[in-house]
């Protein structure tokens, strides 16, 4: 199913959502400044072009600088995702069939909008109390 879930995701919204993370992440890197945000954009890509079947779980333990972080990406570009986004969630929700991926890019919002401290972690593989051994961060 997820499989299934994650070819209509593709074709109805995913990739450009993709393409937009791309461009992001191309941005941040010819500022050079920005670099950090440009690698967390690049991963939050690889998440909104297959994102059924991984989660996206909180790391508090990446402290300040990742709150910073947060803010300077809110400013520089997570309002305009945001906005892409909702534009997107919108379109696919006049749709029954698009209800569901209506609901999933609704989900992708909070880590578009502050990316840094947050880990992609697949679903089957998150356990209770486990979520701390996940190194694979944003």
């Amino acid at each position: 199913m997820r499989t299934l879930l994650n070819i209509i995701w593709f074709v109805f919204g995913g990739l450009w959502l993709w393409l937009m993370y791309i461009a992001v992440g191309i941005l941040m890197c010819i500022l050079i400044v920005t670099i950090p945000w440009g690698i967390a954009s690049f991963r939050i890509a690889s998440y909104v072009i297959w994102p059924f079947g991984r989660t996206v779980i909180s790391r508090p333990d990446k402290g300040v600088g990742s709150t910073l972080g947060n803010i300077i990406w809110i400013v520089v570009a997570g309002i305009p995702i945001v906005i892409g986004h909702l534009s997107t969630a919108l379109a696919q929700a006049v749709t029954i069939v698009g209800i569901p991926l209506a609901i999933a890019n609704l989900k992708i919002i909070p880590i578009s909008f502050a990316p840094l401290g947050k880990a992609i972690v697949p679903t089957n593989s998150l356990r209770p109390g486990t979520e701390h051994l996940y190194d694979f961060t944003i």
